[in-house]
């Protein structure tokens, strides 16, 4: 009897802690937005060039246009976390921006922008780095996979982790503010899901 009051007493004990820690994870996990998740999304964005924006196979895809095309983010954020779960051909030109000063016309230098380019031509720049200004070494690849950024942009810290990986930590302060923003350039590039939370 005293065997089985001390067996049940363990496993209420491990039911309650794994129960208090999933309730512990449910909390820490909160205020996330999503923005693109599987099939949903289009409607949170403007898009700005010609670009074939659509949903398709659980993912938000493009692979045609004209010059550079976003899909803008309605809302603008100040201090934020991002998490993205992307896919793109070898030969996208892809990126996610962050702070843009002018919703109408993004690019790489009114903008930070968490490169994905795994054929640009400098590499110190391509996937893993921040546009011109925060370099990315070693090299990294994301063509023909699913990938995960994990981006942290507070006050003038931003920081990227790429599948896991730390690529980017620095201090920059041109940019305070603004909403976000998906390119396409060349390729083929999805989003199966991004989310935001504001800090």
């Amino acid at each position: 009897m005293k065997r089985l009051c001390v067996i049940t007493s363990g496993l209420l004990f491990i039911a309650f802690t794994v129960f208090g820690c999933a309730q512990m994870s449910a909390l820490m996990d909160t205020g996330w937005v999503t923005l693109i998740d599987g099939e949903k999304g289009l409607e949170n964005w403007n898009r700005v060039g010609n670009a074939n924006w659509r949903a398709e196979d659980g993912a938000i895809v493009v692979d045609k246009g004209k010059g550079y095309s976003y899909l803008v983010s309605k809302n603008t954020y100040n201090d934020f976390q991002i998490r993205a779960e992307f896919w793109v051909s070898h030969d996208a030109n892809t990126g996610i921006f962050m702070r843009c000063q002018n919703p109408n016309d993004i690019h790489d230098k009114n903008c930070y922008e968490a490169n994905v380019f795994d054929r640009r031509k400098d590499p110190t720049y391509g996937t893993g780095a921040i546009t011109h200004l925060a370099k990315v070494e070693p090299v990294h690849k994301t063509g023909g996979k699913w990938n995960t950024y994990d981006i942290t942009v507070k006050g003038t810290r931003i920081t990227l982790t790429l599948n896991g990986v730390r690529t980017v930590d620095f201090e920059h302060s041109q940019f305070s503010n603004g909403p976000i923003a998906l390119q396409w350039f060349s390729g083929v590039v999805k989003f199966r899901k991004v989310e935001i939370k504001p800090l």
